[in-house]
């Protein structure tokens, strides 16, 4: 018997990579692709085997293209009409049983009763108590600064040595009125969390009890990648004009909630003059926090409306063609109509300029991540949440959203 030769990869050598002989040879014949080969303990043997299966993916991905192409050109349809959208975490995210439909009327009617319908029907203005963590850092007031201009009726105090709930009682009494309690926390001199709390007492707070108002609910963010409006490029300054707001991406019961409390931080009486808009964009559950200001221009591109009557008057025109034909002296009503025909086509629409919009950034930029909602003001031993995240349990897969 021949005795075989061992693989060059048992020999400590480096093995060459013949896949692209094997395809040459069998020309169109790979119809399936091969396993990754990252389960192979071997280093040199596990290298030479992703070299083919690389080639074979970028070998069926062509194939793939051209049986497209073709289809296409079958068809008569164009090629990128038959492109694939591309896959992406948001697009094969699982389905969450408590997604919200469009004019859900269960929904629609718990956020009817809720503790911030008051701010969106602009019955109540917002007014925010802003206070940090005990001994703050400089650099933490520049990031303060920003918020100031970011939230209208957003007001400083020093925390000094007050404690929470000696906060929540200062901010209750008298005539002061705040409606929410905002504290930031921070570590190495950058802010990296948030806790925001509502302060106004409400019937729906105590569960629907308008005899019983209790205030609540109380909600913590992680905060990263905070950039100060000095730092964004291009920046432009703020006024003190009270800003549009956009909510985008909050699908969920959970999301609609963290929405509404976020939402309930601006008055709703937006001043369109000052062109200016706070976004919430929430994406794979980061929000994310842009403040814009925006203009419309005219560019440089010109354009002509089409004319709807441009067929009608050559149907007019035919028609008059005909007659004169048929009558050779003529009628003055169809002399009548040829000089309004004329006088139509002599009156052309003037060209326009396109209008473009443009966006210039503002700031502050930071991303939020919801961690708990808490029922009630802030209370870290008897307090009750509504909603706590547990990464182990909650996060089982890359796909899973809750907002």
């Amino acid at each position: 018997m021949v005795k075989k030769k061992p693989h060059p990869s048992l020999q400590g050598k480096k093995p060459i990579n013949t896949a692209t002989k094997v395809l040459e040879k069998n020309r169109g014949a790979v119809t399936a692709l091969r396993r990754n080969p990252g389960h192979i303990k071997n280093k040199l043997k596990r290298s030479e085997m992703y070299g083919k299966y690389l080639l074979e993916k970028k070998h069926l991905q062509k194939q793939r293209r051209v049986q497209r192409d073709k289809k296409a050109e079958e068809l008569g349809v164009d090629v990128e009409t038959l492109k694939q959208t591309p896959k992406t975490l948001d697009n094969t995210r699982e389905a969450e049983a408590t997604m919200v439909q469009v004019e859900d009327i269960e929904v629609m009617g718990d956020e009817g009763t809720d503790e911030f319908v008051d701010y969106f029907e602009d019955t109540v203005r917002p007014k925010i108590l802003l206070t940090t963590r005990p001994r703050p850092s400089a650099k933490l007031f520049h990031f303060i600064n920003d918020l100031m201009r970011f939230f209208p009726q957003l007001f400083y105090y020093p925390r000094k040595s007050f404690s929470m709930k000696d906060i929540i009682e200062f901010a209750g009494k008298g005539d002061r009125n705040f409606t929410h309690l905002m504290v930031l926390s921070e570590k190495s001199k950058v802010c990296n969390g948030m806790i925001v709390s509502h302060l106004r007492k409400t019937g729906a707070a105590a569960g629907g009890d308008e005899t019983v108002k209790c205030s609540g609910p109380t909600a913590f963010f992680k905060i990263s990648n905070v950039i100060p409006s000095t730092d964004v490029p291009s920046h432009g300054t703020s006024t003190s004009h009270v800003p549009e707001m956009v909510l985008n991406g909050f699908g969920t019961r959970l999301g609609h909630r963290v929405g509404r409390f976020l939402g309930s931080l601006f008055p709703h009486n937006a001043q369109f003059q000052g062109r200016q808009v706070a976004t919430f964009h929430n994406q794979r559950d980061y929000i994310f926090v842009r403040h814009h200001r925006y203009i419309f221009e005219e560019g440089k591109q010109e354009f002509v409306e089409k004319e709807e009557d441009e067929e009608k008057d050559s149907d007019n025109d035919e028609d008059s063609d005909d007659d004169e034909e048929m009558d050779e002296d003529g009628s003055d009503a169809d002399d009548e109509k040829n000089e309004k025909a004329t006088k139509k086509r002599s009156k052309k629409k003037k060209p326009r300029k396109k209008t473009k919009a443009r966006l210039q950034e503002l700031g502050p930029r930071f991303t939020m991540k919801l961690r708990w909602i808490q029922e009630g003001t802030f209370d870290t031993q008897f307090g009750e949440y509504e909603w706590f995240h547990k990464r182990k349990e909650m996060d089982t897969t890359r796909r899973k959203f809750h907002l």
